[in-house]
């Protein structure tokens, strides 16, 4: 008698999408690589960036922040006019839609009292962004055709951000020493239209009658960090936290041939390393000590070996941070004092104004009086978490903590068991960049903070193969 088989395991993505559905992704992930290039700064300082003026300025210099806004606008409403012909299921518990919504709610209400208006419509416009990536990830990516189309323009806008960072490492020595020597000789050594760009750019001002370097420039410059086409240093590493995990996993396809994936991986690993380290990135490094203990957690090695390699790689990678950053330390580590001063300004503001707090976006205006006087002045408090209470008040910051922290738990019971690498990786890169925000102000830039709740949205609907079915996979 013959003993009946189960079937065989299915995929759940097994059916194909219809071509229509993968056009929306397409062009979200376009728009999300392009942000990599073009809206890499804090909506704060969108008074700060001009309008492109020519073509070589449109394609080589950042835009204004609030053009991200004008271009999210119309791909929203498209999305959600479509929900009505895909008619997706919310995949997660009420509260994860319900909390979002509401933040997003007491942010306007919080309006009503804020110290700057201006501000604070920025501020808004990029909450409002941040809900509706979300959404879009939670019904748009929940197939993996889906998911690799949208990654095309993502990965796209990483590779070349990536890309010009490595290029800093070499511009930036030059550029110093161009400025130093164009000092000296009052100018005269380089190109009037040169000189006349620097100018308008701030890179030469006038001291006591006479044209200087920037000595705040020549400073950063002399400094070696890069930043790629983000705001500064700290935001390129949160960028490689984030996409980092995902673009190792991809280089390792199976569908690769052994050469093509040796060479992807390879490539992978210098740009990621090379950024991470040339951004000067204090916490990004040990952050990502943390995701690489976390990945090799994951590995089917037996336990000695893999303990074995998580203290190897500790080892290590503290002692490239101890001789990277050891001048940092020997100075008094000033960047992360000033850090508290900027979070004892916020727990003030959230003390004196703890239902509206001073208004979405507007920190500078209280901090500019309660900062202490050694201290630079700050626009952000550099930590997303703070900043939500200092600025929208306790519900406000309630209402946010609560939604980050359920969705990535909700996304870790998901993918901590499976043996799915993708989703996983999408997962450790989303939970690195909500811890960086700790210490950083990514929630206000388009470019960040719209691809990460992209992705924690995704990480709701994305189906994750089970075991078996993943291992049947690889051995193929």
């Amino acid at each position: 008698m013959n003993t009946p088989t189960a079937p065989p395991a299915m995929h759940p993505n097994a059916g194909s999408l219809p071509r229509w559905r993968l056009l929306f992704p397409l062009v979200f992930g376009l728009f999300l690589g392009l942000a990599f290039l073009k809206f890499g700064n804090p909506v704060v300082l969108d008074a700060n960036i001009p309008a492109p003026r020519s073509a070589t300025s449109l394609l080589h210099d950042a835009w204004p922040v609030h053009w991200a806004d004008w271009l999210l606008l119309p791909l929203a409403a498209i999305g959600g006019l479509s929900m009505f012909a895909v008619r997706p299921r919310w995949p997660a518990g009420r509260a994860l839609w319900t909390l979002p919504l509401l933040w997003l709610m007491w942010q306007i209400v919080a309006a009503s009292r804020t110290a700057d208006v201006t501000f604070t419509i920025l501020a808004i416009a990029q909450f409002l962004g941040c809900v509706a990536c979300y959404f879009i990830g939670v019904f748009f990516l929940n197939h993996r055709a889906a998911l690799h189309v949208l990654l095309i323009g993502v990965l796209a806008g990483f590779a070349l951000c990536l890309a010009r960072a490595i290029n800093q490492k070499f511009e930036f020595p030059l550029t110093r020493q161009m400025m130093i020597s164009g000092q000296h000789s009052h100018w005269t050594n380089l190109p009037p239209a040169f000189v006349l760009q620097m100018r308008r750019d701030g890179a030469i001002i006038r001291t006591n009658g006479v044209e200087v370097a920037n000595p705040v420039l020549l400073k950063k410059l002399g400094e070696g960090r890069v930043m790629g086409t983000l705001v500064y240093p700290n935001a390129l590493a949160g960028g490689i936290l984030l996409l980092w995990p995902l673009s190792l996993v991809l280089a390792c396809a199976r569908k690769l041939r052994p050469a093509i994936r040796a060479m992807a991986l390879a490539i992978t690993v210098a740009l990621g390393a090379s950024g991470l380290l040339w951004s000067g990135s204090k916490a990004g490094w040990l952050i990502a000590l943390a995701i690489g203990g976390l990945g090799l957690l994951r590995l089917q090695w037996p336990a000695k070996l893999k303990l074995a390699a998580i203290a190897a790689a500790i080892v290590i990678g503290l002692a490239v941070f101890a001789v990277r950053f050891h001048h940092y330390f020997a100075l008094g580590a000033t960047s992360l004092a000033a850090r508290f001063d900027y979070w004892r300004a916020a727990l003030q503001i959230t003390t004196s104004h703890p239902w509206l707090g001073c208004g979405p976006g507007s920190f500078e205006c209280l901090y500019s009086h309660l900062k202490a006087p050694d201290w630079e002045m700050a626009r952000l408090v550099h930590n997303d978490y703070l900043e939500q209470f200092s600025d929208s008040g306790i519900p406000g910051g309630l209402f946010y903590c609560a939604w980050v922290l359920l969705a990535l738990a909700a996304a870790a019971r998901r993918v901590w068991k499976k043996a799915d690498a993708l989703p996983f990786a999408i997962f450790i890169g989303a939970l690195a960049w909500f811890v960086q925000g700790v210490l950083e102000f990514s929630l206000y830039v388009p470019a960040l903070a719209w691809t990460a709740f992209t992705f924690l949205g995704a990480l709701l609907a994305l189906p994750v193969l089970p075991n078996s079915l993943d291992n049947e996979i690889s051995n193929r």
